[in-house]
Parts: structure tokens; sequence; C-alpha cells
């Protein structure tokens, strides 16, 4: 089990998910498994689906606007024109490099890997920085920078006046900034959104990520946030029909529902906390995260991966630092039992 565990460490380094890999290479585990290697919230929106009519025709034009309207509200975008409904934002990342085409590119981090990758494979010069390190790389001629706020997986946040210097120094070059509130509806005090494509921030590109907060990943659904130009620009790449009539109908009526996002925040923060008090009784320290997920350090980080495995649960381990998990949100009460039972035993 221990090299198993060894060789599953490095095939989920990437990112979270993938439990058909786990479920191959460890068969014999406890069933079912729980996946918290992810940081999607489990308890997920109950969203209608399209009607049989609407699966049988393409999505109508006006729908989608629609949905970029109510969505803009929900972001404080005050002009719907502004905003892109897509496929997810991961879709979105792989045509930001063909869309801005920068000579370059910096990607605030460790954060996720998508990000670096995307430019790396449309053959831009791309290099990850520390935080540090961000405000001088601002200043690169011609650079797309992305910051992902709040920071998968530490959490970090950076503020909107951060974010503004950032983006004034970056456009003063050339350049641009990516924010990606992929987690901002779980803080959205922090969010610039608002901010993106304005005047004040025409170089500013936001995405938002719907799958995460309203625990509907497979949905596939996310949104950019840019200038008028911009946005012009990226509908025309994606097409006339971007995204499914689910996704349109649940869209629609998750962005209106801002009592059940409201109290969803709640019940996500006093999860979070629970999670820290099981992980930190069992002799981990919290290191960062957000209420999806909580990341935690070990010096015994691999040898507790391996152990959480041979109890059916898949965490999130880190190729660049191995003392780290990530740890997202048990379900319901039989599996925050087994996660608890699980760390209980000492590897």
């Amino acid at each position: 089990m221990d090299s198993g565990a060894d060789i599953a460490a490095g095939r989920f380094a990437h990112h979270g998910g993938r439990l058909c890999v786990a479920r191959s290479l460890f068969p014999d585990v406890p069933q079912p498994w729980i996946d918290l290697s992810t940081g999607i919230n489990p308890s997920s929106y109950s969203a209608p689906r399209a009607s049989a009519r609407e699966r049988n025709r393409l999505p109508e034009p006006s729908e989608l606007a629609k949905l970029e309207a109510v969505a803009a509200a929900a972001f404080g975008v005050d002009d719907p024109a502004r905003v892109v409904a897509t496929g997810g934002t991961e879709s979105a990342l792989r045509l930001l490099p063909y869309l801005l085409k920068t000579g370059s590119a910096v990607v605030a981090g460790p954060t996720y890997g998508s990000h670096a990758d995307a430019w790396m494979r449309a053959g831009v010069d791309t290099n990850m920085v520390a935080d540090s390190e961000v405000a001088a790389r601002a200043s690169a001629a011609g650079a797309a920078m992305t910051v992902v706020n709040p920071n998968n997986p530490d959490g970090r946040v950076l503020s909107r006046e951060q974010l503004q210097t950032l983006h004034d120094s970056l456009q003063a070059n050339g350049g641009a900034l990516i924010v990606d509130e992929a987690f901002g509806d779980l803080e959205p005090t922090h969010c610039v959104a608002g901010l993106a494509g304005t005047d004040r921030a025409a170089r500013m590109i936001v995405l938002r990520s719907f799958g995460k907060f309203y625990g509907l990943a497979g949905v596939r659904l996310g949104f950019v946030i840019a200038s008028p130009v911009i946005a012009t620009q990226l509908r025309h790449m994606l097409g006339d029909w971007p995204v499914s009539a689910d996704a349109l109908r649940a869209g629609l009526a998750a962005y209106a529902d801002e009592a059940w996002a409201a109290k969803t925040r709640l019940r996500l923060h006093r999860a979070a906390q629970r999670l820290d008090k099981l992980l930190v009784d069992a002799g981990m320290t919290i290191v960062g995260g957000t209420s999806l997920y909580r990341l935690a350090r070990a010096p015994n980080a691999r040898a507790r991966f391996t152990q959480l495995i041979s109890h059916g649960i898949l965490a999130r381990p880190f190729d660049y630092d191995s003392t780290l998990l990530r740890f997202g949100l048990p379900l319901g009460a039989k599996d925050w039992r087994r996660l608890a039972d699980a760390l209980k035993v000492q590897p």
C-alpha cells in the first residue's frame, strides 16, 4: 500500500479529482470513496434542469444574455456586456493566451496548476513567482500576470487596493492582470469583478467559477469579466452556444437566490472550523485555506495520505511540498465520522 500510495500521490499532484485513478489503484479499500481532494461544496445547490424541449433545441441568444445579466448583478458588475458565460473557467483560461497575445506570462504561486500550464502550452515564456516578487514583475513589458484570489491552496487574499496597483503597473507597461476569483463567492468583499474592464481597470480580467461554491462542477459553467472590447473578442472565439441548456437553467436560478448564498457562506464557515479541529486534534497544523478547503501541514503528510487512502479517503498531496495536504469538506455525518476515525489512526 505504501509504494502504491506514493504513486497515487504523484498522480494527484496537479489538481484534485480523478477519483477513477484512486479506484483503479486501490480497489480493495472501504467503499464508497470519500473524495476530499477538491474544493467543491459537497452540498450542492438544488438547481432546476432544462426541460425536454429546451434540451431538444439550441439555446436562444436571449437566454444567454439573461444569464449574463443575472450573473453580472451577483458579481456587482454594472454592465452585462462585460460578462461572458463560458463552459467552465478551465476552458476560458486556456483561451486567454490566444486572446491577449502577450510576450510573457507571470503566475503568482504556488497556485492552481492550469494557469501556468495554459500559457506554457501556448508557447509563451512563463514564470511562477512568489507574492513577494509580484510587484517587481508587474513592471515587465507586455506581461500577463495571473493572481488567484483567494489563492488555491493556501487561501491568501490580496486586497482590492493591491490588485488595482498591480493592474495599473501592468497596464502602464502594455500588460494585463488576470484575477481568478474561483472561490470569490466565499468572500465577496475582496472581489474585483465589478472593477474589471471599467475605465479604472481596462486591462483587468476576472474569472468566476460557478461549480465550486454552488457545488455543481459537473454543470461546467464559468464567467469572464473584462472590457467590452475583450469580452466581444472572447464571444467570437467561443461561438454562439458556449453553455448548455442545463447550465443556463442552473445559473439563472442560483445567482438569483441571494438567501441561499448567504446561508451557505455561514454553513461553510462553520464546517471549515469543524474540519480545522479534526485536523489539529490529529496533530496537523493549519497553514491556510478557505471555507471550502483547508491546507494542513504534517512532517509525515505522505504517510498520512497513505493511511487515509487505506480508509477509502482521498486528500490532495503536493509535489512541491511533501509536508502539505489539502482537505475538502465531508458531505454528511457518516463521512465526518469516517474521516475522524481515519485521522485517529497514526501511520
